[in-house]
């Protein structure tokens, strides 16, 4: 468990650079005008990105679970590519990417990077971490839990975000 505490904790610290990258990018967008869309829901998903956080550690120490190698390795894989996915999105985006929905008005959509295959790529690597990061060491009912409520949470997300778009950007 030692080694799985440090990968949730390293997580952590890696939430907490998102978190420095996307204050200095909201200084940014809101410079050039940038409007903040979907105020209401921000808390929540703060709230259930910790709680996922909390979760991983604790289900495994309170419901006493295993590693098991043919989950965990292959799961630790997926957490891992969807941490590379993320930061290939931030990269892409530059100052443009934020955890809040702020849009500069009249900016164009991005179309390199991940961006070339999906819409949304950064979403598909919070989705993937969600479900892939407590099955590391086989907390299955975190992985479960927060999957659930992660989709409903990005149901909201994702309407608040593309409305916010099309909005804002010529088409």
């Amino acid at each position: 468990m030692p080694w799985y505490t440090l990968l949730v904790l390293a997580v952590s610290v890696e939430r907490l650079a998102e978190l420095f990258v996307a204050r200095r990018n909201a200084a940014w967008t809101l410079a050039r005008s940038g409007v903040e869309h979907g105020r209401g829901h921000y808390p929540v998903m703060v709230a259930l990105h910790a709680g996922l956080l909390v979760c991983c550690l604790l289900e495994p120490l309170l419901f006493d679970r295993p590693f098991v190698p043919a989950l965990g390795w292959p799961m630790l894989a997926l957490a891992l590519l969807a941490q590379a996915l993320r930061w290939w999105c931030i990269a892409t985006l530059g100052p443009y990417w934020n955890t809040r929905v702020i849009v500069v008005p009249g900016a164009r959509l991005v179309g390199a990077g991940p961006y070339r295959f999906l819409r949304h790529p950064n979403y598909v690597a919070v989705v993937v971490e969600v479900a892939a990061l407590p099955l590391v060491h086989s907390a299955w009912l975190t992985a479960a839990v927060f999957s659930v409520a992660d989709a409903l949470l990005l149901a909201v997300r994702l309407r608040c975000e593309n409305t916010a778009l099309a909005r804002a950007v010529p088409a």
